[in-house]
């Protein structure tokens, strides 16, 4: 009886480990959260402010890039571009939003037929983009990001 109760006294002693809560550190918890993200998509699509009403991701991602390229495509018509030769050609564009919801080109990529039958293209497509609607930013966890993408343009000069 004696080494009975003094086993379930060891055991007790040592049982108390049992019922301890381990305690996670904030860096473990953070970093165990930032392996759970795609980085590589956001929550909602930047927008304009004629896009607002777009609630569907899919409807927000189609507004915004058709307003950019019907914005591009009517500033293009309007200019005066005379060429030599035929040009025929998808530019791809890649845009950057900032994180205060400003958009800057980051790149232009094309052939280089069209850089010499249109010297000044990368100067019109910045312009082009001056007169866009309002662009509030991308959102991310209910953060606002900054976020990439490329939109190509198809460009066909007689």
């Amino acid at each position: 009886m004696r080494y009975l109760a003094f086993v379930l006294l060891f055991c007790s002693f040592y049982s108390c480990n049992y019922y301890e809560k381990k305690k996670l550190d904030s860096d473990t918890i953070l970093m165990e959260e930032l392996k759970t993200f795609n980085w590589n998509e956001v929550d909602r699509y930047p927008n304009f402010e004629n896009c607002e009403n777009s609630i569907d991701f899919q409807d927000s991602k189609n507004c915004f890039e058709q307003t950019i390229t019907t914005h591009i495509s009517e500033y293009f018509g309007i200019q005066n571009i005379i060429v030599t030769q035929t040009v025929s050609d998808t530019i791809t564009i890649n845009l950057v939003v900032s994180k205060s919801g400003e958009l800057q080109i980051s790149e232009i990529q094309t052939q280089e037929l069209t850089r010499e039958q249109i010297p000044m293209l990368d100067s019109i497509l910045i312009r082009s983009l001056k007169g866009l609607p309002k662009l509030y930013p991308a959102i991310k966890r209910s953060q606002q990001v900054q976020t990439a993408f490329q939109l190509p343009i198809i460009l066909k000069v007689d």
